[in-house]
Order: structure tokens, then sequence, then C-alpha cells
């Protein structure tokens, strides 16, 4: 049995003397995990049965919490908190002999394990995508690929984490946000408009997604770099399509692999994503094996190092044609 201070998300409405109607989901909760809940008796009259809880709240708050600390974001302020937990494991109450930590651990065997699968406590939405690629959930906006523009999709609305799924494809999770705190924010990942930038190159440099992915350093300065040369090279429209190009390659290669393949094609002159795919394949390749990437040479360098290519050869085409054949005499 837990004790509450009959906490909104829980009890719906409070009515005669500890009955109470509890919300569905909490419901739920409490009997996956197998346990009973016992509520105070709200305003004075109940104030000697919560007087421990509130008095621990204080304790940790004036231990842990005073100053106030300042963080970058509620991942790191739960980092925070539960390396705070873990420091009270060695601290004593009052004149007892054993730790918090120690107690702890006498009284573990006790207790009821665990189930096997935690409890999915996000709330389940149907949401249509708007014709800017968006979801609308809880008045914050968060992209999803252009592709379902128009359609609905099934949300998963958890605490910190926002999960967008597609029934129509077994729940395949298409789109992953985090839940943002503030109402008319919008969340857009550039990711998810590439095929449509593919067609309007222009609307890239002024797109809210191109300064998110600034902001969170998806869109770093060698991205810029080989796009500033690109649009010299072939002009906005063409050097933008070579851009987006290079950024569908995220999606199936590693981030230093591509960004390997855009110093390469910088360093020959030659803005071709599939340029960028070859030099990253090559860094992939020397990596997994322990060598050192191979630095391509400018076309002057090489002709002035007497670097001749060989001719391409059938060779290898042709003994596996001859295997085949064997195979299927």
């Amino acid at each position: 049995m837990i004790r509450y201070d009959n906490l909104k998300p829980a009890v719906i409405r409070v009515a005669l003397g500890r009955e109470r109607f509890e919300h569905p989901r909490f419901i739920a909760l409490r009997s996956h995990y197998g346990y009973d809940s016992f509520y105070c008796i709200p305003g004075k009259d109940g104030a000697h049965e919560k007087g421990g809880v509130k008095g621990e709240i204080g304790r940790f708050r004036r231990r842990h919490l005073t100053p106030v600390p300042h963080v970058g974001s509620l991942a790191a302020l739960n980092e925070a908190l539960a390396a705070a937990d873990a420091r009270d494991d060695a601290r004593r109450i009052g004149a007892r002999a054993e730790t918090v930590g120690a107690a702890a651990e006498r009284e573990l065997p006790l207790l009821r394990p665990l189930p096997a699968e935690p409890f999915d406590v996000a709330a389940t939405l149907s949401c249509r995508v708007d014709a800017k690629a968006r979801v609308c959930v809880r008045q914050s906006y968060y992209s999803v690929p252009a592709r379902y523009a128009g359609r609905r999709l099934e949300v998963r609305l958890g605490a910190t984490t926002i999960r967008v799924l597609d029934p129509s494809a077994h729940g395949k999770v298409v789109a992953t946000h985090t839940r943002s705190l503030h109402k008319g924010t919008e969340n857009l990942v550039l990711d998810h408009y590439l095929e449509v930038l593919v067609r309007k190159p222009g609307a890239l440099a002024g797109s809210t997604a191109l300064v998110a992915a600034r902001a969170c350093g998806a869109f770093t300065p060698t991205h810029q770099r080989f796009w500033e040369a690109a649009r010299r090279a072939h002009g906005d429209a063409g050097g933008t399509r070579c851009l987006v190009g290079v950024l569908l390659l995220h999606r199936t290669m590693a981030p230093a692999a591509v960004s390997a393949g855009m110093d390469a094609a910088l360093l020959l002159g030659n803005y071709d994503p599939d340029l960028v795919a070859v030099e990253a394949r090559r860094r992939s390749e020397a990596t997994t094996i322990g060598a050192p990437p191979p630095v391509p040479l400018p076309p002057s360098a090489a002709a002035a190092a007497g670097v001749v290519r060989p001719v391409p050869s059938l060779a290898g085409y042709d003994q596996l044609l001859t295997t085949s054949q064997e195979a299927s005499a």
C-alpha cells in the first residue's frame, strides 16, 4: 500500500471519507504492479497523516535542491536527482546504526518481484497530419515524414517523449520527439522534409526545420561549407539539391562517414552526392578494418604525382559467370 495526498493525475473526484474516483490509467498502473492506494483526508483533518511525507520532501529539497540547480534539459535534471538519491543511501536516520541503503538491501528480499514487462504509461491519441507534415499534440506541433500529410496517425504521449506510429504498417514508429513543455511550439526534424526539398530547393534556406537542425547540431559547419561550395558551382537550386542528396545519406550511414565524404568532395571540387556516398563507404570500410581512411588527391595533385588509375576490368564478373554456368551444369 502506498499513501497519496489526493494527487490530481490519480484522483478524478474526492468522495465521502476515503472513497475516491480514480483515473482509469492510474487503476491500470497499480493493478499492473500489484499494490493498493491509501488517500489522506483533505484539509486539516488529514494533516497528521502526511506530515512524514511533507517533512521528507522538505529535507530532500533543502539538502539537494538549494540553491536551485540550473540544468540544460529535463534529462539532465533527472540524472542529478538520481545521483542525489544515490547519495542518500549513505544517510542514517536519527541514531540508527545502519544506513538507509543497508536497510533497503535488508528489506529487498521481502518485496514482491517486479513484473516481467514495464507498464506503458503513454496515452494513446489519434491525430491527423496537417499540410505542413505536423501533428498537433497538446497544442504543440511535431513533424512527421512528409509522405504522411493528410493521413491520421497514432500518437503515444509519454511524460518526456512523443512517438508517432503508422497503424497501417503494424504500428511502425515513424517519428520520435522530446515532449515540449510549452504550448504553441514547433518541433521539426529536417529529415522529414527532404523529399519535398528535392522538388522545392528554394524553401530550405528559410525553413524552420533548418534552424532547428542547426540548433541541435544535426546540421554541422561541414554541411554549411559543402552547401556554399555546391551553390557556387551549380547555382542555388542545383547546389541545394546536392546538399539534400547528402542529407539523405544520413539515413543509412554514420554521421562521421558522411562528414568525411563531404570533406573529400570539397577537396576534389566535385559535389555529386554519389561521390560523397562512395567516399563515405570508403571511410566506413577503413574504420571497420582498422586502417586509416584514404585521403583523396585533387586532380592536379594526382596528375603531378603520376597517379594513373587502372583500366576497368570485368574479369571478376566473368569468373562469377563461369562459376554460375558450372553450377547449372
